[in-house]
């Protein structure tokens, strides 16, 4: 029997992370307080955090968060793996 993989199915790592360039003055979410309620932009796009969790890997934190479309369920993200709206917006 031959040996499979499921390489294919692993996200590349550039698919995890917001271009900044394209979201001009937000900022890595590993580098603010989020909270409840706060807006993000993650790589499917714009996002409520619903809770403040524990810490991950890369020591940011872990957020709940529900994307800005009707029916959306909430999923998981790393607070470096997303961007946080500037203080002003």
């Amino acid at each position: 029997m031959a040996g499979y993989s499921n390489g294919n199915r692993r996200v590349r790592d550039v698919q995890l992370h917001v271009d900044a360039d394209l979201h001009p003055g937000w900022v890595n979410g590993a580098d603010v307080a989020l909270a409840p309620g706060d807006i993000v932009v993650c790589t499917d796009g714009r996002a409520e955090v619903v809770k403040v969790l524990g810490w991950t890997g890369d020591r940011s934190r872990l957020l709940e968060l529900r994307l800005d479309v009707p029916g959306a369920k909430p999923f998981f993200a790393a607070a470096s793996n997303v961007l946080a709206a500037p203080a002003n917006a």
